[in-house]
């Protein structure tokens, strides 16, 4: 692994291509780095100038006093491997590619350059970023190498003067979007340390140099920007570290339309992928996902401000000088699945000593104007927070003057030290700069919006959450051990596509699907006897692997009888015919027919990148309609395939409901669990997995696997093959 300190903390950088016309990017690019404080040395190659902007320039790397750390290559496209070459041939261990023109270009020339690229840095071993980036920025270096005019000096500090605490990073794969982050976030005083643009990524990911940042361990929370990620196992590998490490991931997944896909492909040559699959990657691996710069950047500022503090659950006490303003923040908070509970009499009974008469202490606790004045801000906080039924607190404030802050900042500083509890702040009117600072003094996060202000303390709640469920020692449940060889060998010896028939016994031997899989016959005659045998009511169903959904071509009849049997085997197959006229036919296969209860969808799909996704979903066949699913990476266990059922919409229905029991949910997570180790033992053998419906029965009584069909994964053409 190339050495990402040489790129991120060099000692020495050449800027190859540097230029004294300050108008164009090239000269741009050495103007930034210099306006700023960096400690280390510069050096200017250029082949037409003996002096750029002032300082003496050399005609090569090769001509430097000494191996410079760092190359900046801001050349054309067409000359980049060969200057990367002439780097690495004088001992330079990292370069920045900003030039354009390659993978991201139309045809084959610039993937061509881009693959070239990528072998030279292997040779040399040296890390490179890029190309078609927008360099980056180590704040802590006071180290620019871009031409962003979000760095110029004239745009502001590179640190605030009173910074929140900690400090945030970025890396994006989009160079403007990266150094907009930093831009937009500069009146939210936030302290960033590394601002990354991986442009292509031929060489350098994103994942490595979140990896990088995670080892140096200076970073608090982490904005990324992803079009694709080139290595999935590498990225989830950074994922699970920085969860353990408590270093919050806040990522925008751009690309997710149709439209987005053709851009993000023509940006930067990336397939974006499946978003389903993305989101599953992300809540498995407690991946917070923004939609925009301002809910990523009220998220950033959420973390930092309260570090460990994180809400143990997501009941929240609200309070306010303003009742209309209290109550459209518990509109925000509920919106936001939160809840706002009435507060308990002892906590009620401390603040209503405190209100005048039109103030209320139900929660929101309208402490009105006059109550406020009295007895300041952070004194309410600090009431509501004392109740055992709030995680944590809002307070609804006016930060348009800073007086009345100013003068309740010590209250606040005492509030924020001594509170076991995240405190937010949010102003219903815009914010002076003395307010924004005061606040941030005291070491609160200030939100100018009552939903962003809630979904970062929803986002803080589940992140809590999930790390405590993932870190803490796994439950042990014993499961039947699955035949693996039974299961491989009849696998090998399917067709490519095995319907119920067949997928059966393959199921089983993972110990899925254990009440009756009917018989199969071949006559109207054996139709009849199978299901007078059974004394109760039958399914037929037709069996084909060229007809993998049967209740659309009509191949299905229900709730049949022992007489009805003979005409049901004629009208099912006589349905299969007319809808696929050259399907070869198994047989009908002849079921008793499963008792009631809640219809679940339960499936495989082997994503290209990700590789086998678990899906549940609600409805059975009606999932598609009704559009309630979840999915996650296998294998899981059973915190985790409870987890995944939690995240559906609808998962209220599988409690108690209208008069109904409970559904046996614990039957249903156990087969989620045979499942999932089923599809990861043979991740590379198949493609689809389609258990639906799943009917899980009352509490206690199990589920029924009413059908199923696997699809194997197919070879590749051997051109393919040859090309990776």
């Amino acid at each position: 692994m190339p050495d990402i300190a040489k790129l991120l903390w060099p000692k020495t950088v050449a800027v190859v291509g540097a230029s004294s016309d300050t108008k164009g990017l090239r000269g741009r690019i050495l103007e930034v780095m210099l306006s700023h404080p960096y400690a280390g040395t510069i050096y200017p190659v250029s082949r037409s100038a003996t002096e750029v902007q002032g300082r003496k320039a050399y005609c090569s790397v090769a001509e430097l006093p000494g191996p410079a750390d760092l190359a900046v290559l801001i050349i054309p496209a067409e000359f980049v491997v060969e200057e990367l070459e002439r780097c690495g041939r004088a001992g330079v261990k990292a370069a920045v590619i900003l030039s354009s023109g390659f993978a991201e270009e139309p045809g084959e020339a610039g993937t061509r350059m881009q693959e070239a690229l990528r072998a030279t840095a292997a040779r040399y071993d040296m890390a490179v970023c890029g190309p078609n980036s927008e360099g980056f920025a180590n704040i802590a270096a006071a180290l620019c190498p871009t031409f962003s005019p979000a760095m110029d000096v004239s745009a502001g500090p590179l640190l605030p003067k009173r910074p929140l605490g900690g400090q945030v990073s970025v890396i994006s794969q989009s160079g403007g979007l990266g150094f907009a982050f930093f831009d937009r976030a500069r009146g939210r005083n936030l302290a960033f340390r590394h601002i990354v643009t991986t442009g292509n990524e031929a060489v350098l990911e994103t994942s490595d140099f979140l990896d990088a940042m995670l080892d140096e361990g200076k970073t608090d929370v982490y904005l990324l920007l992803l079009e694709d990620v080139k290595t999935p196992a590498k990225f989830r590998r950074a994922a699970d570290k920085a969860l353990k490490a408590g270093k919050p991931l806040i990522v925008a997944k751009i690309g997710q339309t149709e439209p987005g896909r053709r851009a993000v492909a023509s940006h930067t040559a990336a397939l974006a992928g499946s978003h389903a699959a993305y989101r599953a990657i992300f809540q498995h691996h407690g991946v917070i996902e923004g939609r925009d710069f301002d809910e990523m950047i009220d998220l950033a500022v959420g973390f930092l401000a309260c570090g460990k503090k994180l809400p143990a659950g997501k009941r929240m006490g609200v309070c306010t000088s303003s009742g209309g303003a209290g109550v459209w923040m518990a509109d925000a908070c509920v919106r936001a699945g939160l809840e706002v509970p009435m507060l308990d009499d002892a906590t009620r009974k401390a603040i209503d000593v405190h209100l005048p008469s039109y103030g209320t202490s139900q929660n929101p606790v309208d402490s009105t104007a006059q109550g406020v004045h009295k007895l300041g801000y952070a004194e309410f906080a600090r009431l509501v927070g004392q109740s055992p039924l709030v995680d944590g607190v809002m307070v609804v404030v006016t930060a348009r003057r800073s007086a009345f802050l100013e003068n309740d900042l010590p209250k606040l500083q005492a509030l924020g030290r001594d509170s076991k509890k995240p405190v937010f702040m949010w102003t219903y009117t815009l914010p002076s700069d003395r307010s924004v600072e005061i606040l941030n003094e005291a070491g609160y996060p200030l939100f100018t919006g009552a939903l962003g202000c809630a979904r970062t303390m929803r986002a803080m709640a589940d992140y809590r959450a999930l790390r405590e469920r993932l870190l803490r020692p796994a439950e042990m449940h014993s499961i039947p051990a699955p035949d693996r060889a039974a299961a491989r060998a009849m696998l090998a010896a399917a067709a490519p596509v095995l319907c119920e028939w067949h997928a059966r016994p393959v199921l089983a031997a993972y110990g899925i699907g254990g009440n009756t899989a009917g018989q199969l016959v071949h006559s109207a005659a054996e139709a009849e006897a199978t299901a007078r045998a059974m004394a109760r009511p039958a399914a037929l169903k037709v069996q084909s692997a060229d007809i993998p959904h049967k209740t659309e071509a009509g191949a299905v009849a229900l709730n049949i009888s022992g007489d009805g049997a003979r005409a049901a085997y004629e009208r099912v197959l006589a349905a299969a015919k007319r809808h696929a006229p050259h399907a070869r036919i198994d047989g009908v296969l002849v079921q008793p027919m499963a008792p009631p209860g809640r219809e679940v969808i339960l499936g495989v799909n082997r994503d290209p990148n990700w590789g086998p996704l678990l899906m549940v979903g609600l409805g059975g066949v009606l999932v598609e309609a009704l559009g309630d699913v979840a999915l996650a990476p296998v294998p899981l266990d059973h915190a985790g395939a409870r987890a995944l059922l939690g995240r559906l919409k609808g998962a209220a229905v599988l409690g108690a409901f209208r008069g109904a029991p409970p559904a046996d949910t614990d039957a249903l997570v156990e087969l989620m669990v045979q499942l999932s180790l089923f599809a990861a033992d043979y991740a590379d053998e198949i493609a689809e997995i389609d258990l639906n419906p799943v009917i899980v029965h009352a509490k206690g009584q199990g589920v029924s696997l009413v059908d199923a069909l696997i699809v194997k994964q197919q070879p590749r053409p051997a051109q393919h093959r040859a090309a990776e």
